[in-house]
């Protein structure tokens, strides 16, 4: 990308030897002491001027033989070490110029076509750029520099990678964006820092002493993180609604920190905002690390489970009495979770709209009556591999849960046609059904389905006795439905 406005970094950083070098080559005679004094007066204030100036942080791979930061006299503070860190650098220079001294002529380049665009469409175009991006933008030249640090592309900071010093990056992006508001970067909204696994607490500390605007936080895949940093988060972020902890086997609860809950009165001591939790894989979660979830996050409408093993039924009912708000709620492998855990996820009522069970061994159509009774705007079940659902639980859930939308079955033998029909004559707004596997499946159930709802959108028979016939009468029948299936006869 080459911004010319005649400030590129490898034009405008020349040292006083190349200066000197056009002045002789423009002029006859030398200048006077006096003239230098100035020139070497006007060079120790931009020198001074520069190092005191924050700058933003570069986040770049490993540098490669004979590559110097641009092509210009940058300040680094990272030395070749194979690993993607944050480099810190300064803003083009302003060109050094004397009344007294006059530099050569040089005829003017042609501009870039991407220089033609107003401000407004060049901080458009940045909008769109990742954080690493971004910052590799600042570097092209002063006017880019301005508008890369724009404040309204700074509402979110977004990191990947395996490899990336991310506690060193945020660390100097934080700073940066304190230059106006010191210690404070009151425009940071958003973090996203997701499978950056050298990610430590250290670096949840930078964020949690100076986005105290913060709304969202997404550390998924940060192995490092314990239990503490997360707490300094939600304590010094009040605004925080949105927390993605999910494969962070370290983390075992969501609180405040001593200190926050002595600070804060008693009537407010104790809640967090947050609203959407993902513990997904956070194996070490237990009932009791929930108890406190769920004391703590009172307002919580969506929380995700998955494969949390060490749950039962006893912390489902922590987290009914305390989460009353709850609209989505995933607890797929959750082993030790029964019938009698959904009988306490069917107080949540009304206000459930998502609901996965998906490879919970120990639930039955017992489990399935209850929420079908009290649950009645469901509008997504998973209960993939639960292998004791029957048609009679499919049979009550489609009698009582019409307004379904979504349900996978798979895995479940024991659902034949009969539970199809019953699908079929009473939840007409469905769109998505899988059936994988579902062995005692046939072409007629399948026909019943298509045959009645003409709105479905997706359509799961892997692995079904499902004849190519049957196959043609659902596509006939159903135009935007997608057919996964395994029979090699129909395309």
């Amino acid at each position: 990308m080459g911004a010319n406005n005649g400030k590129q970094y490898g034009s405008e950083g020349k040292g006083s030897s190349s200066i000197s070098s056009d002045v002789s080559s423009s002029t006859d005679h030398t200048p006077t002491k006096a003239q230098k004094n100035v020139a070497t007066s006007e060079d120790s204030d931009l020198s001074m001027r520069t190092l005191s100036t924050p700058s933003p942080a570069l986040i770049c791979p490993p540098a490669l033989p004979g590559f110097q930061n641009g092509r210009g006299s940058s300040t680094s503070s990272s030395s070749i070490t194979g690993e993607t860190v944050a480099m810190v650098h300064s803003p083009p220079p302003t060109r050094l110029t004397h009344p007294l001294i006059r530099l050569a002529s040089r005829p003017q380049k042609e501009q870039a076509s991407i220089d033609r665009l107003p401000d407004h469409s060049m901080v458009q175009i940045f909008s769109f750029l990742p954080t690493n991006q971004l910052c590799r933008c600042a570097r092209v030249c002063r006017r880019w520099y301005n508008l890369a640090w724009d404040p309204r592309l700074w509402r979110t900071i977004r990191l990947t990678g395996e490899t990336i010093n991310v506690d060193r990056a945020l660390k100097v992006l934080t700073r940066r964006l304190c230059q106006d508001t010191p210690n404070v970067c009151l425009m940071l909204e958003t973090v996203i820092v997701s499978g950056c696994r050298r990610l430590t607490d250290r670096g949840l500390y930078t964020i949690a002493q100076c986005c105290p605007e913060l709304r969202r936080l997404e550390v998924s895949g940060c192995y490092n993180i314990s239990n503490e940093a997360v707490f300094d988060v939600v304590s010094l972020c009040p605004n925080l609604e949105h927390l993605d902890v999910s494969g962070c086997s370290k983390v075992t609860c969501i609180s405040l920190t001593r200190e926050a809950s002595i600070k804060l009165s008693p009537l407010h001591g104790k809640q967090i905002s947050i609203r959407y939790l993902d513990m997904t894989d956070c194996f070490v979660l237990e009932d009791e690390g929930l108890h406190t979830i769920a004391a703590h996050c009172t307002q919580l409408t969506h929380l995700y489970l998955r494969r949390c093993v060490r749950l039962t039924d006893e912390g489902l009912r922590y987290l009914v009495i305390y989460c009353t708000s709850i609209k989505e709620l995933s607890v797929s492998d959750c082993r030790f979770v029964s019938d009698f855990g959904l009988r306490e996820i069917a107080k949540l009522e009304s206000r459930l709209r998502y609901l996965s069970i998906a490879h919970c061994g120990r639930i039955t159509d017992v489990g399935i009556r209850y929420v079908a009774k009290y649950c009645s705007k469901l509008r997504y079940l998973n209960a993939r591999g639960c292998e004791g659902i029957t048609d009679h639980g499919v049979e009550y859930l489609a009698k009582n849960c019409t307004k379904l939308k979504s349900l996978d079955i798979g895995k479940c033998p024991l659902v034949s046609d009969t539970g199809l029909e019953s699908l079929a004559l009473n939840c007409f707004n469905l769109k998505r059904l899988s059936l994988k596997s579902c062995e005692s499946i046939t072409g007629q159930g399948l026909q019943i389905v298509a045959a009645n709802c003409f709105d479905l959108q997706m359509l799961n028979v892997q692995d079904c006795e499902a004849s190519v016939e049957a196959l043609r009468f659902v596509k006939r029948h159903c135009k935007r439905c997608v057919i996964e299936h395994t029979n090699p006869a129909f395309f």
